[in-house]
């Protein structure tokens, strides 16, 4: 496939794309922020606990 034709052709599918609204786009990545956050703090927490017990057994 020569690069002209897939230029050609990603422009073409790029057409079909429905795009996100600004608004839509900055909730989406609030919630992307949100979710990481939370994802850490319980990821954090159960290392916490998970260290304390294992200086308790060792």
């Amino acid at each position: 496939m020569k690069i002209t034709e897939y230029i050609k052709d990603t422009r073409a599918e790029m057409s079909h794309v429905t795009w996100p609204s600004r608004k839509q786009a900055i909730l989406f990545s609030a919630a992307v922020v949100i979710v990481s956050i939370a994802t850490a703090a319980f990821l954090g927490l159960f290392d916490y606990i998970f260290s304390r017990l294992l200086t308790l057994f060792v």
